[in-house]
C-alpha cells in the first residue's frame, strides 16, 4: 500500500514541478516580477523535495515494521530462535506453515498520513483550478490532478481495508448511541438530573435542530438526561409537536422528569436537579465540551478512521434525535425510492436562495454547483475505470432551480421536487408540509455519494452531519462554495502549523512550525485565512502547511 502512496507522492511532485515551471514561464513572458517568481519556485521546490524525502522515510519505516512483524511470526511458530546468538537448541518437530493474517490497516500514524496525502492533492487541485492559466495547459494539469485524486481514492479500498474501517467506525457509532440511550432512559424519571431544552428558538428548521443538538451534547457532557420543554408539543414547525415526525427523545415525559421541581438556569457544575438551558448565543463563556470538541477517549482512533471527527460526533447526536416515527419513515423511503441509486452514484446539490442570500450568504449560480458535480464524476469515473451516468438530486428553496437544471444540463438526470421548494418559501415555512419537505431534503442529502452546497446553510450542514455516522468516511466527500464546516456557537476552530511560511505579500502572514492559527475559512484556491495566535496577525497562508488541532473533552458518560 505504501508503495502506492510513494508513487502518488512522486507523481504529485512531478505535476507540481510542471505547474510551477509553466507559471514561471507565464510570468516571465508577460513581463511579471521574475525575481519573485524565482523565489516562489525555489521555495515550492524545496518543500516538495522535503516531502519527497518524507515519503522515502515512510517507505523505509514500513519495510522495517514488516520485517519485524515477520520475525515475530517466525519466532512464535518456533521456526527461528528468539535470540540468534544463543546456544543451539533441539530442532523442533515439523509444524504446519503459519500464514500471517494480513493487517488491513496501517498504524494510526500511517492512516493519518495517507489521509493527509489525499487532502494535499485536493488542495493542490484548488490551487491549479483557481489560476489564470492558458486553457489547454490548465486542462492538462487539472486532468492530471483528477487522475491523482482517483488514484488516492483507490488506496482507501485496497485489500479490504475500507471494510475494516467501516466496521470500526460503526462500532464507535454504536458505542456513542448506546451511551446516549442509557443517559436518556434512566430507571427513575423523577430522580435523575435533568436538562430542559426549549425547542422554540426563533429560527429555521436547521437552526432549531442544531439548538436541540447543542442541548443534547451539553446534557451528555454534564451527565444529565435531556428532555424538551412540554415534550416539544408547542413546536411551531408542527401543530402536532415533535413526535409528529420523530420518536420521543426519552421514555420520560416532561411532567415525569420535572414534576414540581423548580427549573434553574443552567450552570456547570450545578447542584440543581433540574436546569433549563438557554440558547448558545447567550453564553458568556464557552464550555470546553462545545463543538467542535470530541471525546478524548476517541481522539486517536477517530483521527485515523475518519477525515472529520467533530462532524462525526455531532452527526451521531443528530442521528439519535432524528429517529423518525413510522409515518415519517414510510414517506422518506418512498421519496428515496424515486431516485435510482442502484443505477450509479448520485451527487446532491443543496441550493439556498431565499432568506439568507444577500445577508448571511452570497448568491451562487447553478453552474457553480454543477461544475463541482462534474469534477467529482470525472474523479469517480477514473477510480471505477468506467463511464458513469450523470445523476444529481437538487434540494432548494427556489422552485425555479430544478427546471433550470433540467433545461440547461440535458446530459444530467435531475431529481428534485419543485413542490418541496414551494413549501420552503417564507410564507409557507411553518407548516406540516414544509416540515416534511425539509426533512425529506436532509434525509436524501445524507444518502447521496457526494455533496455540493454552501456550508453557510444549516440544512446543508445537517445533511453533511447526518451522513457521517453511517459507517463510511464522508468527512471529505463534499465541496462547499463558501464556508468551511462549523457548528453555530462553537469554540474557536484552530489549526497547527507543520511547515514554516514566509509571507510573500501584505495579504499573507508568517508561520512557524508549532504556531496555532485560528482558522477563519478556506478560500478553495490553495489558501486559507486565519489569525496567528503567536503574532496576532490575520491573513492568508497556504492551506497545506497546517493540520487541524481538534479540541478534546472527557465525556464521562461515554461507555467503555
Amino acid at each position: 500500500m505504501f508503495k502506492c502512496i510513494a508513487a502518488v507522492g512522486t507523481v504529485v511532485w512531478m505535476t507540481m514541478f510542471l505547474f510551477l515551471y509553466l507559471q514561471l514561464s507565464n510570468n516571465q513572458s508577460s513581463g511579471g516580477d521574475s525575481i519573485r517568481a524565482w523565489r516562489q519556485t525555489k521555495e515550492a521546490i524545496d518543500k516538495l523535495q522535503e516531502q519527497n524525502e518524507k515519503l522515502k522515510s515512510i517507505m523505509e519505516n514500513e519495510r522495517r515494521e514488516r520485517n519485524d512483524q515477520h520475525r515475530k511470526i517466525l519466532e512464535q511458530s518456533h521456526q527461528v530462535p528468539a535470540n540468534p546468538e544463543s546456544q543451539s537448541i533441539p530442532k523442533p518437530e515439523p509444524v504446519k506453515k503459519l500464514v500471517a493474517k494480513p493487517n488491513k490497516l496501517g498504524t494510526i500514524e500511517q492512516e493519518v498520513q495517507k489521509r493527509m496525502l489525499d487532502d494535499r492533492i485536493r488542495e493542490m487541485f484548488y490551487l491549479v483550478h483557481s489560476q489564470s492559466i492558458e486553457n489547454s495547459t490548465k486542462a492538462l494539469i487539472e486532468n492530471q490532478m483528477i487522475s491523482l485524486m482517483a488514484l488516492s481514492a483507490k488506496l482507501e479500498k485496497l485489500e479490504g481495508s475500507e471494510d475494516e474501517r467501516m466496521s470500526q467506525r460503526s462500532e464507535i457509532t454504536n458505542r456513542i448511541l448506546k451511551s446516549i440511550e442509557k443517559l436518556q432512559n434512566p430507571q427513575s424519571c423523577g430522580d435523575v438530573n435533568t436538562l430542559v431544552c426549549n425547542l422554540d428558538k426563533e429560527c429555521g428548521f436547521g437552526c432549531q435542530l442544531h439548538h436541540v443538538t447543542y442541548c443534547a451534547i451539553t446534557a451528555f457532557a454534564t451527565k444529565r438526561m435531556m428532555i424538551l420543554k412540554r415534550d416539544g408539543s408547542s413546536w411551531k414547525y408542527s401543530s402536532r409537536g415533535w413526535t409528529s415526525v420523530f420518536e420521543p427523545i426519552s421514555k420520560c415525559s416532561f411532567d415525569d422528569a420535572v414534576g414540581k421541581a423548580e427549573m434553574k438556569p443552567f450552570a456547570d457544575p450545578s447542584p440543581e436537579r433540574v436546569v433549563s438551558l438557554g440558547i448558545v448565543d447567550s453564553l458568556l463563556t464557552k464550555p470546553a465540551f462545545l463543538p467542535q470538541a470530541i471525546p478524548e477517549q476517541l481522539l486517536s482512533t477517530l483521527s485515523s478512521l475518519h477525515s472529520h471527527p467533530p462532524a462525526f460526533f455531532v452527526g451521531t447526536f443528530i442521528s439519535y434525535l432524528m429517529r423518525f416515527n413510522a409515518e415519517t419513515k414510510e414517506k422518506l423511503e418512498a421519496a428515496l425510492k424515486a431516485i435510482p441509486f442502484s443505477e450509479g452514484p448520485v451527487v446532491g446539490l443543496q441550493i439556498r436562495r431565499t432568506d439568507k442570500v444577500g445577508t448571511e450568504a452570497a448568491f451562487h449560480a447553478l453552474k457553480e454547483y454543477m461544475e463541482w458535480a462534474e469534477i467529482w464524476f470525472k474523479i469517480e469515473e477514473r477510480r471505477q475505470g468506467k463511464p458513469l451516468k450523470r445523476m444529481v438530486f437538487i434540494a432548494s428553496d427556489d422552485p425555479t432551480v430544478v427546471p433550470e437544471a433540467q433545461n440547461n444540463y440535458p446530459e444530467y438526470k435531475v431529481y428534485g421536487s419543485t413542490e418541496i421548494a414551494k413549501t420552503a418559501q417564507l410564507n409557507n415555512r411553518y407548516t406540516d408540509a414544509s416540515l416534511m419537505g425539509v426533512i425529506t431534503d436532509i434525509y436524501i442529502l445524507s444518502k447521496v455519494d457526494y455533496l455540493v452546497c454552501t456550508f453557510s446553510s444549516q440544512v446543508c450542514r445537517m445533511g453533511y452531519e447526518l451522513r457521517q455516522p453511517s459507517g463510511a468516511d464522508d468527512g471529505s466527500k463534499f465541496h462547499s462554495l463558501d464556508d468551511i464546516y462549523y457548528f453555530g456557537g462553537q469554540q474557536a476552530h484552530e489549526v497547527v502549523v507543520i511547515e514554516d511560511h514566509v509571507a510573500l505579500n501584505n495579504k499573507e502572514i508568517d508561520l512557524k512550525v508549532g504556531d496555532k492559527v485560528g482558522i477563519a475559512g478556506n478560500h478553495w484556491d490553495g489558501y486559507s485565512k486565519g489569525t496567528n495566535r503567536r503574532t496576532y496577525k490575520e491573513g492568508v497562508f497556504p492551506s497545506y502547511k497546517v493540520v487541524n488541532d481538534w479540541r478534546q473533552f472527557n465525556f464521562e458518560a461515554l461507555l467503555d
